[in-house]
């Protein structure tokens, strides 16, 4: 697998998944930006989802993993940034298809929804698949506000 530069973030519901997933990528020699949140303290999504959101749209990371408790408001969140597409994914084959279909850039994970096994697997399913590209690309150029003005 190619070493990748990335920025992960969470809220409070997701930093024990966050941490787990840190420490996995981390030895597997992917370069980390950690966003935080530090703790299970209670804190507000969007306090770590922009941060991460704005990393990987200015080209400081190559992708983003964010997590909170359902997935959905750190990706309402990450999806407010123009050149963001995230994915909110519970299962591996939706991760594959975001990334090869969608050509997502930061994958969003539900930590009450998803066991940690699965978690990692998502993950490491988002990182392995490149974007096929092809018709799919038409679509992506389309997603944007400005494409379809």
């Amino acid at each position: 697998m190619k070493i990748l530069q990335l920025a992960i973030g969470c809220d409070h519901a997701g930093y024990d998944l966050k941490e787990s997933i840190k420490a996995a990528l981390e030895i597997a020699g992917h370069h980390i930006n950690d966003f935080g949140g530090y703790s299970n303290k209670s804190t507000d999504y969007p306090d770590y989802a922009h941060p991460v959101a704005k990393s990987v749209e200015n080209g400081e990371a190559d992708l983003g993993i964010l997590i909170c408790g359902s997935g959905n408001g750190i990706n309402m969140t990450a999806n407010k940034h123009q050149g963001i597409r995230s994915a909110l994914c519970w299962q591996a084959e939706i991760a594959e298809l975001a990334r090869a279909h969608n050509d997502a850039n930061i994958v969003a994970l539900p930590a009450r929804y998803i066991s940690e096994e699965l978690a990692h697997e998502i993950v490491n399913r988002f990182l392995e698949t490149p974007f096929d590209g092809g018709r799919h690309a038409r679509r992506v150029e389309k997603i944007s506000q400005t494409a379809a003005s």
